[in-house]
């Protein structure tokens, strides 16, 4: 007969460990970034991320570093998940209110959109992959959110029919093709993204921003550097020369 105490001792062990490598990412990485908004350090120190990855990457769920997720399909799109200190800082920056609605766009294995549900009023997560949007739904359903609506759609139409949002928040780099997001943005909404830099070599430095949508116009602030891979839905379109 198999002693449950021991199954049970180790279930305990690994969620302390937990405990103690979120504790010193927030500590040695979030916090040295300039984070310092206490309810998201308190969110980050609750949402154990190793539960959002596939097993292949839980080991590096609290490394410094941006960790790919793989295409299920050829052709699929290969998904960076941001850096922990990167996604903070631009969570930070977006300034989420506990009354807000949010649009999580290319979500992915839900990470972000956990950190969201616990600092906004309502949170839409948008991925466009469908074996990204498996996990996301069983992740966010095996953690405790099922209030945190999913939807399988192209990145860049958004949700309409959910608009309008106070924030929209973008899982990555952009280029182009915001005109859709922008349109379900309350006045007064913000859209946070990394804006990749153009004719960059190495085609990843960029700066986070934050547009904000006022009077039907709009505008937008640097925050920090950043660098992350442009999403594909957001890529500009080539432009040929003619000479």
């Amino acid at each position: 007969m198999q002693d449950t105490r021991l199954e049970d001792g180790g279930i305990a062990d690994r969620l302390a460990q937990s405990a103690v490598h979120r504790r010193t990412m927030v500590d040695c990485q979030i916090r040295t970034f300039d984070v310092t908004d206490p309810q998201l350090l308190a969110r980050m120190l609750e949402v154990p991320r190793e539960h959002f990855l596939p097993l292949e990457l839980a080991p590096l769920a609290y490394s410094d570093i941006g960790l790919q997720l793989e295409p299920a399909r050829p052709g699929g799109e290969r998904r960076t998940l941001l850096p922990p200190l990167v996604l903070a800082r631009l969570i930070q920056g977006a300034g989420v209110a506990s009354t807000g609605a949010v649009l999580d766009v290319g979500a992915a294995t839900g990470y972000s959109s956990a950190l969201l549900a616990g600092l906004a009023g309502r949170v839409v997560a948008l991925e466009s992959e469908c074996f990204l949007y498996d996990a996301l739904r069983s992740n966010l359903d095996a953690f405790g959110l099922a209030k945190v609506q999913t939807i399988l759609a192209p990145l860049a139409e958004g949700a309409p029919k959910e608009a309008p949002f106070d924030l929209i928040f973008i899982n990555g780099a952009v280029e182009a093709n915001l005109e859709a997001l922008f349109a379900q943005l309350k006045d007064g909404g913000r859209l946070i993204a990394i804006k990749r830099i153009p004719r960059d070599p190495a085609g990843r430095a960029g700066k986070a921003v934050r547009y904000e949508k006022i009077g039907g116009a709009k505008g937008y602030r640097v925050l920090f550097d950043a660098s992350a891979p442009v999403l594909e839905a957001f890529r500009q379109d080539e432009q040929f020369t003619f000479v």
